[in-house]
């Protein structure tokens, strides 16, 4: 499934059975917890981190076929929600996954359309979520999609036996309660590594070895369509949500923590309970076990609260701290609520001393103790001295003194070599050429184009989504717009909206088509024009062959290192008189995916005697004028200064670095853009032939006299 990474060592712990201990890392546990659980079918869109569920299950063929689970690839989110439909008619379990807000935002039809009916079988949505500068995509909450839509969601705290014990839950939750289930895991929470106690692997009672006889006998009942809607609704609140409530109580899904600091508590949603613990432990409140002297109720399931829980915590406290990561506060106007209703006059502090959003990182979360404990002091606590010691906000004032100054911003980039970069190099050479053009850009890693030193994209509206985007600004430019789409992003939703839309609507505008072949941001998994798919087979599809089908009138397919045919082929585009979508394909294989190639290659080239050529690239200091047209042109990060050695020139010369991996842009850059000659290419020879050994040892002799003679005079 991943072109990044292998997890066929790991596949053998998905085989434990009965008493034996699993060492790992979280996503792995879900994946064993899955398999336990009776899974009947896996599907999922990828996603880092939660996409190497997928990666796993895929990789781990074999053991799926004996158990008799399907896996599914899926093209979006929403094609992996509607796989849940399974669990509609059938007793079948299913999970699927993505990462985070955006993903469930896709899938939000299907899952709209699943919660009305209700499963009979177990759905589980594993979303992958994080708050913060830490994420990659926009600050919303998935909270709010399983509240409008009536799921239940759960937050397991970051311990493997409890994320086990959570997935295991979380289908009989929704059995019990026929409702989908969403289990939002923190990137932390999936990389977490540790150990629990394993089950034997459950075949489930219906699987592709023991198929159906027959189909479900037809229900209207079971459709989310007019007029049994509207009985759906009321089932919603009448029945599920009680049956999820008992479920909750019954198996003590949220864990209280009692403390000996009892006129005091803290309700936090389980996600937070390792970073909270250890703030704890710095000030005093905790032992190095995780035994908090404050009590705690961990919310291992955020949505739905259940009201006695809540009350019978708070009575009898002076105060309670709310946890909770992201905005709106939904928990902590719901616990008012209860309390109020209850009349418990326990006071609610969250969001008045934490942040109203972002991420509740180590330090936020102290200093949000810090405050709490200073407003409602416990009993038997001296709270003296407990302002300003967040370890990581005197680091950074100590750092800050040291320098002098803030550090600098270190915005993420396009990787060594990759081959989006040269595409962004052309851009800006085309626009010195004929003005400012409007670029629609994507999400992707082509979305680093909107960091120096480009600086170029108008709109990020999702992805696959860019060609769409432009679709309303095109008619008011007087030069054609260009949208950036990357080959994941057309499959993804761009080929629908974006493509056949402009096709349907005469939309004269460009596309620019990243296609390396993979889903490069997420870990490089197989898309639909891969190489080859998660068999190991040729997929059949075609990126240049669809657009044709489709008609686009015009359509050119360039290698993306190609700077100057890069930068004809966009003005081309721009000029021509072809009227319609005008798509350039930007063709270049991911340099993290060649690379791991080239050294694989490489290794077994040497291993068996053979001639291996590695380029390199470097800059003449005689020649460079210490303009460095070429860095701001290209920002590659193997691109730097240094002092010039002549003594009667102040400006520092470019150089090239030792991270360079030879792709050949920082020429192609001054080619294109007529810049100063003092590129050079020097290849690394490794197991060189005899011919290649003496020409070297003449070279070095000759070379040797002269520097003697250049000594001697």
């Amino acid at each position: 499934m991943s072109a990044e990474r292998s997890f066929k060592k790991e596949i053998g712990r998905l085989r434990l059975g009965a008493g034996e201990t699993f060492h790992g890392e979280g996503i792995l546990a879900v994946t064993k917890a899955l398999l336990q659980s009776g899974v009947a079918y896996v599907g999922g869109y990828q996603g880092a981190p939660v996409s190497h569920l997928i990666d796993v299950l895929v990789d781990a063929d074999e053991l799926m076929d004996e158990l008799g689970i399907h896996v599914e690839t899926c093209t979006n989110e929403a094609s992996a929600a509607a796989m849940l439909g399974a669990s509609l008619n059938y007793p079948l379990r299913g999970a699927v996954t993505w990462k985070s807000i955006v993903g469930t935002n896709v899938a939000a039809d299907a899952l709209s359309n699943l919660t009305s009916p209700g499963v009979m079988g177990g759905a589980l949505i594993i979303s992958g979520g994080d708050s913060g500068e830490g994420a990659s995509v926009i600050q919303e909450r998935t909270h709010a999609m399983a509240m409008k839509s009536t799921m239940w969601l759960l937050d397991p705290r970051p311990d493997l036996q409890k994320i086990v014990d959570t997935v295991e839950h979380a289908f009989a939750l929704s059995e019990a309660s026929n409702t989908p289930v969403i289990m939002e895991l923190r990137i932390r929470a999936c990389h977490i590594q540790g150990e629990f106690t394993a089950k034997d692997n459950v075949p489930p009672p219906v699987s592709t070895r023991n198929r159906l006889a027959d189909p479900a006998t037809f229900n209207y009942g079971r459709l989310a369509h007019p007029p049994v809607t509207f009985i759906q609704e009321k089932l919603k609140v009448d029945e599920r949500l009680p049956a999820a409530r008992k479920y909750i109580l019954e198996h003590k899904l949220n864990e209280i923590m009692p403390g000996d600091l009892d006129d005091v508590g803290i309700v936090l949603q389980g996600g937070l309970y390792n970073g909270l613990i250890r703030r704890l432990q710095t000030l005093g409140l905790a032992d190095a076990f995780g035994q908090s002297r404050v009590p705690l109720l961990v919310l291992n399931v955020t949505h739905p609260l259940v009201p006695d829980q809540i009350v019978e915590f708070a009575a009898g406290k002076r105060g309670i701290l709310v946890l909770e990561e992201g905005n709106p506060e939904y928990i902590e106007h719901q616990i008012n609520t209860f309390l109020r209703k209850a009349d418990v006059q326990t006071r609610v502090y969250g969001k008045d001393l934490l942040p109203p959003a972002g991420e509740y990182t180590a330090e936020v979360i102290q200093d949000g103790l810090a405050a709490f404990l200073a407003a409602v002091p416990p009993r038997g606590f001296d709270t003296g001295g407990l302002d300003g010691l967040s370890p990581a906000a005197r680091i950074r004032e100590e750092a800050a003194e040291a320098i002098g100054k803030p550090l600098p911003p270190r915005p993420p980039t396009f990787c060594t070599g990759c081959p989006e970069r040269p595409v962004f190099s052309a851009l800006k050479i085309l626009q010195e050429e004929v003005g400012k053009v409007h670029i629609a850009a994507d999400i992707g890693c082509h979305a680093f184009g909107t960091f120096e030193p480009f600086s170029m994209g108008n709109s990020i509206l999702g992805y696959g989504m860019s060609l769409a985007s432009a679709a309303a600004v095109a008619p008011f430019q007087q030069r054609r717009s260009i949208s950036i789409m990357g080959d994941g992003g057309f499959w993804h939703n761009g080929l629908v909206s974006g493509v056949i839309s402009a096709q349907l609507n005469r939309g004269d505008s460009i596309l620019v088509i990243m296609q390396n072949g993979y889903t490069s941001a997420t870990g490089q998994q197989f898309i639909p024009n891969s190489p080859s798919g998660r068999d190991g087979e040729p997929t059949g599809a075609d990126i240049e062959a669809t657009l044709l089908t489709l008609g686009v009138p015009w359509l050119q397919k360039v290698r993306t290192y190609s700077v100057s045919e890069m930068v004809e082929a966009l003005h081309e585009a721009l000029t021509t008189d072809v009227k319609g979508l005008k798509v350039i394909v930007a063709d270049g294989e991911c340099q993290l995916a060649r690379q791991r190639r080239l050294r694989t290659e490489n290794a077994e080239k040497l291993k068996a005697g053979g001639r291996v050529e590695i380029p390199r690239f470097g800059v003449d200091d005689e020649i460079c004028t210490g303009d460095h047209s070429c860095i701001r042109l290209s920002g590659c990060p193997s691109l730097s200064v240094k002092p010039s050695p002549d003594p009667l020139r102040e400006d520092p010369v470019a150089t090239v670095i030792q991270s360079c991996v030879g792709c050949g842009l920082c020429g192609e850059v001054a080619h294109a853009a007529a810049l100063c000659p003092s590129f050079y290419k020097a290849e690394r020879v490794r197991n060189p032939g005899s011919m290649e050994r003496m020409v070297q040892q003449v070279r070095n002799g000759v070379i040797g006299m002269m520097q003697r003679g250049r000594a001697a005079r």
